[in-house]
């Protein structure tokens, strides 16, 4: 099973995906970042144009083949911000689609508590994360599907218990 936890920067991914991890022994957390960060060092400017590797047709294709492969190595929890409907489609609607047991989670704040959060880890106004928070509101609220889960005014345990719920093993 792989379970996807998608959402903004600065959303709480990462520390709802850690404590999923430890109340599910066994479980492994990828992350496709290190692949982005492996993939920047290695591929020539030509095949990297951008300032978001997710733009790199072969990071979203090594993402689907390599979370194929894990698929059938028990529960794998990847903690990603996918906001490009055509990326969502190319990795976790094909998972879905080929049949492999991939949920998918989004969790969800408004822009002020993104904010606050992203400063909480001492990240700027002008960072990465902040200068995309509008497209992510956007396109979780509109054009990216998942189940939803709230996260303002509660713990990233709460969150997390929230998702344990929906998954049935």
């Amino acid at each position: 099973m792989i379970i996807f936890i998608n959402g903004a920067f600065g959303v709480g991914k990462t520390t709802v995906a850690d404590i999923i991890s430890k109340r599910l022994n066994g479980s492994h957390i990828y992350d496709p970042e290190l692949l982005g960060s492996f993939l920047r060092g290695v591929l020539p400017k030509s095949m990297d144009k951008t300032d978001d590797f997710q733009d790199i047709p072969l990071w979203r294709q090594l993402n689907l083949q390599i979370l194929k492969e894990m698929a059938n190595h028990g529960v794998i929890i990847v903690p990603m911000t996918i906001f490009v409907r055509q990326y969502y489609d190319e990795i976790i609607g094909r998972l879905i689609s080929e049949g492999v047991d991939a949920r998918h989670f989004i969790l969800t704040a408004d822009r002020q508590t993104v904010m606050e959060r992203l400063a909480e880890r001492g990240e700027k106004d002008d960072c990465w994360g902040a200068r995309h928070i509008d497209a992510c509101l956007k396109a979780f609220e509109n054009d990216i599907p998942g189940e939803k889960i709230h996260t303002v005014g509660r713990s990233a345990e709460e969150a997390a218990s929230d998702i344990l719920k929906c998954l049935v093993f």
